[in-house]
């Protein structure tokens, strides 16, 4: 049998070279080309996150890819990634799947979901679920609401049909994400008003303050502080673990260089001990979506161009210091943004995924006419 599967059957080959990698990653590319609502992520971090001396999370993860062919075609792909931190943290047996793409072909995912579960039973698992990235901060969520407005490269595009072939292969819904689009008001709206009511107050009641960043240079010191937050306040929520220290470095090279310090805040108490910040950024989607998340030779202009001239916002990350929740703090951020959104011409903003039971953090958006745009799933399956 040919391993391109030439005969028109499906064979599914095993991710081992760079070369292979590549095509790994491009598939996504290929096979979203002509939709407008499909953003990639960044090339370069794709290709790092599957290999062992780049990504970190390999210390405690052991992950495989594969490749669905069909008459020398590429046809689909799948990640697995066993993560051992995650099930030793959540006491289960869980395999992951992840950044899986395939035509609309049932003979196809079902090759490729195969190969992922025929692992996870060897590797002792007794469930698989996703799609999840290596750590809490990679994409997650299988889109099942909001095919038709255009995606982040934080996060997943995918089509609908996707969700029909998890559920004949006897995935359920384990877990959802919620994103909204947040209409920026004008400076006299009420609402807006009562944010900075509140957030003044609630900065005397705590004695905090905001850091004032002009530079990016200047955000070095609270970088480590600002994962360890993550780390705490992220901590329990659905399939996280813990940042190292050497995803920390990663992490922040990826983000730091997209950061307009006016669309980055710091709070901090009395004794400088970061207790909250919030992490945005202009849309890229439009710049990403031109390169193909490639940032050279040439995509690195239009991501700059995207960057200093914008009228959407991305957020990425808020944080709060777990004993301070539900004290308003969250108010300190919202009302910086909203302030910068109004200096910088920003006319929307779109949130990054929340889970839907975490209602902390969706009735933070509840003084602002929301509309909720977008669901993910994460599926799970049991195991035979």
């Amino acid at each position: 049998m040919s391993r391109t599967g030439d005969n028109g059957t499906v064979v599914i080959v095993e991710v081992k070279t760079k070369a292979q990698r590549r095509i790994f990653v491009d598939y996504v590319n290929q096979l979203y080309k002509d939709n407008p609502f499909f953003v990639p992520a960044f090339y370069g971090d794709d290709m790092a996150d599957w290999d062992p001396d780049r990504n970190p999370a390999f210390h405690y993860c052991e992950a495989r890819s594969f490749l669905a062919y069909r008459n020398g075609e590429v046809v689909g792909r799948i990640g697995a990634i066993l993560s051992h931190r995650a099930n030793e943290k959540w006491n289960t047996k869980r395999m992951r799947f992840s950044q899986v793409d395939f035509i609309d072909d049932p003979e196809v995912s079902a090759a490729l979901f195969a190969e992922v579960e025929k692992w996870a039973k060897e590797k002792g698992c007794t469930q698989v679920h996703g799609p999840l990235g290596f750590c809490d901060l990679d994409r997650e969520g299988m889109l099942v609401e909001g095919f038709d407005r255009r995606s982040m490269f934080i996060t997943y595009y995918n089509h609908p049909y996707y969700n029909e072939h998890l559920k004949k292969l006897g995935y359920v819904k384990d877990a959802d994400w919620l994103e909204y689009l947040i209409p920026i008001p004008e400076e006299q709206d009420k609402n807006c008003q009562r944010m900075s009511r509140i957030a003044q107050g609630v900065m005397k009641k705590f004695h905090l303050h905001k850091v004032e960043v002009k530079r990016r240079s200047q955000y070095k010191p609270y970088i480590r502080k600002a994962f360890e937050l993550v780390n705490t306040a992220y901590s329990p929520l659905y399939g996280t673990v813990e940042l190292e220290q050497e995803q920390i470095i990663k992490y922040a090279d990826k983000f730091v260089p997209l950061i307009n310090p006016d669309f980055c805040c710091l709070i901090v108490n009395e004794d400088d001990e970061l207790v909250s910040f919030g992490v945005c950024a202009p849309s890229m989607a439009e710049a990403m979506r031109r390169s193909r998340g490639r940032l050279f030779p040439t995509g690195w202009i239009g991501v700059l161009k995207a960057l200093k001239k914008n009228d959407t916002l991305d957020m990425f990350l808020i944080a709060v210091k777990p004993e301070l929740q539900g004290t308003g703090i969250n108010a300190i951020v919202m009302d910086h943004m909203m302030q910068s959104c109004m200096r910088n011409g920003i006319k929307g903003a779109e949130t990054g995924p929340m889970l839907e039971l975490n209602e902390q953090v969706q009735s933070q958006w509840k003084m602002f006419n929301l509309t909720p745009h977008k669901r993910r799933r994460c599926y799970i399956k049991d195991l035979d």
